[in-house]
């Protein structure tokens, strides 16, 4: 970032008196070898499945730049695997070896995310999503089964139906012992208007599931699962190959900002759809796409709310105009003809604009009921967690105080090793200590980045989450000391 030699993970661990966790790591799956393991436990269905929905990226890279052209097909990410690092390439790859080069990394306990995690919930087919999903969940936990004092990994959610999601939730906490789960978001469905049945068409002719507003179905079940079995949805979503982003000549102007515009959008749609308020006990997580949106987005929705909450919006009531003073305005200062159109229209300068589109609700933020500035606190800058890559200087924004109310955002370590942005696994940790080293950051800024919202965010969720790891006795202090204030609040 800043150009300056950097300290090693060992230099920089001598220095805290934390552990450090990793949000958000990666590992990459051994698609002919992970298949054939799917296939003993799911099937042909699973094992297929899961190659064909792998397969994406070379069909589109088959393909010759005229004819992306003509269907409008992104050009997709090309070499985005180490090569020349082959000891980072082994190292994503297995994640034993992972195990055995945490600390040389820097980190205490790791959450991996799995690599096909972004495209297996995107199978259209629910019989194939569903085999391939299941069998991935069970196969991966393999890998990790003995490992868990300092990984965990992320078993994907399908949220297409909210009946999928809850049985999946269900399987895999209880079944397999999972803690975190990867949700998809920014979904594409159908548009229902337009004639299916061609690819290009059912491809392009979309619109993109939030699941907090517009959901064509009702999703709070699932999020009182997640209440119930103790799981913190955390949101992994690409917003690459879609409108804005869907150049199919050029992978970096596709990816760039696309983790973050799915992240924003589910957000919104979470915040503005009330789910927050009705689940206040849930913490959810926008992953890989940095904090800067979501201070954005934090102002923007405080702005809007200013200026469109219920009682603001009464002073922008058609009805409200004083059409005599208005008349009279125009005549004195007009143009003969707008006197001669306002006149024409009874006064009103814009008839058309008294229309409210069908809704019955006028409030955008009926949802949140919003009363008092607290609100805003505990709607957004409490349950949202924000991963951010440690090179990216924009996470300082967690914890300035322009945040509305001063408000520090919760901001993780997410190392993204196993990805092509890590191009030395060595590396996130100190890139992520410049700040400190910078003066942008305080200390104890750092150890809220990469120890203490980590463990909010999962152990507030499930307060076992981290029993039996390598940070569990510093884990059950911060959550013991975040339940003071609330049982200090209960006692009053």
């Amino acid at each position: 970032m800043s150009g300056h030699a950097h300290l090693t993970p060992a230099q920089i661990r001598a220095k805290l008196n934390h552990p450090i966790i990793d949000g958000d790591g990666h590992w990459v799956e051994y698609d002919p070898v992970f298949s054939e393991q799917m296939r003993k436990v799911g099937g042909d269905k699973a094992a297929d499945g899961f190659l064909a929905a792998m397969a994406v990226t070379r069909d589109s890279l088959l393909l010759s730049v005229e004819e992306r052209r003509r269907r409008r097909v992104s050009m997709p990410g090309f070499w985005t695997r180490q090569t020349g690092n082959t000891y980072d390439r082994a190292t994503a790859m297995m994640p034993h070896l992972l195990y055995e080069r945490l600390d040389e990394i820097g980190s205490d306990f790791a959450i991996i995310y799995p690599t096909a995690g972004l495209r297996l919930p995107r199978i259209k087919d629910d019989e194939t999503r569903r085999a391939v999903i299941r069998a991935y969940n069970i196969v991966s936990a393999g890998y990790f089964k003995d490992l868990g004092d300092r990984m965990t990994p992320a078993t994907i959610i399908p949220m297409h139906h909210p009946e999928e999601a809850i049985e999946e939730l269900e399987f895999v906490t209880k079944q397999l012992g999972s803690k975190v789960g990867m949700f998809g978001s920014a979904m594409p469905r159908q548009t229902d208007s337009i004639p299916k049945g061609h690819p290009d068409t059912d491809r392009l002719a979309v619109w993109y599931e939030v699941f907090g507003i517009d959901s064509i179905y009702d999703y709070d079940p699932v999020w009182e699962k997640c209440r119930e079995v103790g799981i913190a949805p955390t949101f992994h979503s690409a917003g690459s190959n879609q409108a804005l982003r869907n150049s199919p000549t050029n992978f970096t102007y596709n990816h760039i900002g696309h983790f973050a515009d799915a992240g924003h959008a589910a957000a919104k749609g979470i915040f503005l759809g009330g789910v927050t308020r009705r689940f206040p006990e849930l913490r959810f997580a926008f992953l890989e796409g940095g904090v800067g949106w979501g201070a954005q987005l934090f102002g923007d929705l405080m702005e809007h709310w200013e200026r469109r909450n219920i009682k603001a919006l009464d002073n922008m009531r058609p009805d409200k105009l004083d059409r005599k003073l208005l008349a009279e305005l125009v005549e004195k200062y007009g143009y003969e003809q707008h006197a001669a159109a306002l006149k024409e229209r009874d006064g009103w300068p814009d008839p058309e604009l008294h229309m409210t589109g069908g809704i019955d609700d006028l409030d955008d933020f009926g949802a949140c009921k919003i009363t008092r500035k607290q609100d805003w606190i505990d709607l957004y800058a409490t349950p949202y967690y924000f991963g951010c890559e440690a090179d990216d200087r924009m996470n300082a924004t967690a914890f300035l105080k322009l945040n509305p109310f001063g408000a520090q955002l919760n901001a993780i370590y997410s190392s993204d090793i196993g990805h092509f942005d890590v191009i030395d696994m060595r590396e996130p940790l100190p890139e992520a200590y410049e700040l400190v080293e910078d003066g942008v950051l305080t200390d104890d800024n750092f150890r809220d980045f990469v120890f203490t919202n980590s463990v909010r965010l999962w152990g507030t969720q499930n307060p076992r989450f981290f029993e039996g790891t390598r940070v569990a006795k510093e884990a059950a202090a911060v959550l013991q000391a975040a339940q003071q204030p609330v049982l200090q609040d209960a006692a009053k």
